[in-house]
């Protein structure tokens, strides 16, 4: 059913952005996860901030954004990671450029993830 497979997508997501967040944490100094358990919390937070807050400061920051021609997105990313890391005990990130990286290795992860969990079509 439908709300199954969105329930499956959500799972699936979640766990690729703790997977990032583990590589990120492995990969750079200036990130650090203080318990395993917290990559799940910080999946979760992150998932919720990209729902709610992330469309929110896009729309506030469209001219910017515009002038910019998209690379002020990535600003909006990088913030997305500074706010889990603010509400979230036990996960830190160092400053904006280690956002931006982190970010780039949980894009780069939930990317390869989506390739390789991607359904088949079986050909007759």
């Amino acid at each position: 059913s439908i709300e199954k497979s969105i329930m499956y997508h959500a799972i699936v997501r979640l766990l690729l952005s703790a997977c990032g967040l583990g590589l990120a944490d492995y990969l750079l100094d200036g990130v650090r996860v203080d318990h395993f358990s917290t990559l799940f919390w910080a999946g979760l937070l992150l998932g919720i901030a990209n729902a709610i807050v992330r469309p929110i400061l896009i729309f506030f920051t469209l001219p910017i954004t515009l002038l910019t021609l998209g690379f002020f997105l990535l600003v909006i990313n990088a913030a997305m990671l500074g706010l889990v890391a603010w509400l979230l005990s036990g996960f830190y990130i160092d400053g904006f450029w280690t956002a931006l990286w982190a970010w780039f290795i949980i894009a780069f992860t939930q990317a390869i993830g989506s390739v390789l969990l991607k359904p088949q079509k079986i050909e007759n």
